[in-house]
């Protein structure tokens, strides 16, 4: 038989997040002596002092810190147990909500979603475009369902999605193109480099070489290729992405010493697969599936050696 009541926690909890019990009373909405009261009988029933006096303020005892981390973890699993009962009270979802990073193929993404809005011809999807990081912040604020990311999510579930191929190109008539030779990181400095900020509010993350001395960030990929594309700089882009571009003579491959390509990993994370719902569930399978499809470097890269030749 436990001691201590769910109740009895929260209010804890919501001394400490207040900073008293005034404070807690008028966040919970009860009075300040039931607020007092329920700490009181808390501290009885598990015979720890929880808090101390600091003035007109308490703050937590050594024990009560220790408790606090315990306390947290289990208002959290009672909220997850709460929401699985309420996905399975409700049966199929309405509405799911996906955080994908830009890097992640669009005509793969429209794919996997057009198959799951066939299945559940009335749900609502949203789709939030992110930068490196950005798709987990969603997720770790309740804002999406499933994020694809390339950082792997420490708070829930990930697992390793697909790989994605960055290559290094500019435009044909871009000078770099011009030096008929092998290129190196110090030709590289004095052009100008195009980046993609990360769609984070910390904005914390920055991925891949930017030792150019002159670059110009942009909020999106496709802004990235419509500036390199008219010949004002280069990057390093997805290749599933601009492989239409390489394959209409709109940008080629960098020849660098080393580099040129790059790989990077990208994860599909979420919470809790119990809270998913079963049209979640349907697009995660079929986003496993198409991510097997994408296409590697090799034959791009022969082409384009073709292509010199």
């Amino acid at each position: 038989m436990l001691k201590a009541t769910l109740e009895q926690w929260r209010m804890f909890k919501a001394v400490v997040n207040a900073g008293g019990f005034n404070q807690a009373a008028a966040k919970v909405h009860k009075s300040q002596s039931s607020v007092h009261h329920a700490v009181q009988k808390l501290e009885s029933a598990i015979g720890v002092t929880l808090f101390e006096s600091d003035g007109r303020k308490v703050r937590l005892t050594p024990a009560g810190e220790l408790m606090l981390r315990r306390a947290e973890f289990l208002l959290n699993e009672a909220a997850k147990l709460e929401a699985v009962a309420s996905s399975l009270q409700q049966g199929t979802e309405t509405q799911l909500r996906i955080a994908v990073d830009i890097i992640f193929p669009s005509a793969f993404l429209y794919n996997v979603l057009n198959k799951v809005s066939e299945e559940y011809p009335m749900l609502r999807i949203e789709i939030e475009e992110t930068v490196l990081s950005g798709a987990n912040s969603l997720l770790k604020a309740g804002n999406v369902d499933i994020a694809i990311s390339p950082f792997a999510y420490t708070n829930g579930f990930s697992e390793d999605l697909c790989e994605i191929e960055f290559l290094a190109v500019a435009h044909p008539g871009h000078p770099l193109h011009q030096l008929n030779r092998p290129i190196t990181t110090e030709d590289l400095k004095s052009h100008r480099q195009i980046v993609v900020r990360d769609s984070s509010s910390e904005r914390k993350a920055e991925s891949g070489w930017l030792g150019a001395e002159q670059r110009w960030t942009v909020s999106h990929v496709r802004t990235s290729i419509d500036i390199i594309c008219q010949g004002l700089g280069f990057a390093w882009l997805p290749l599933a992405i601009i492989k239409p571009h390489i394959d209409a003579h709109q940008l080629m491959p960098l020849p660098l010493e080393h580099g040129g390509l790059r790989k990077a990993l990208l994860y599909l994370s979420f919470e809790d697969g119990d809270q998913l719902g079963p049209a979640a569930r349907s697009f995660i399978g079929e986003l496993r599936y198409q991510s097997m499809q994408l296409p590697c470097s090799e034959s791009v890269l022969e082409n384009n050696d073709q292509q010199r030749l």
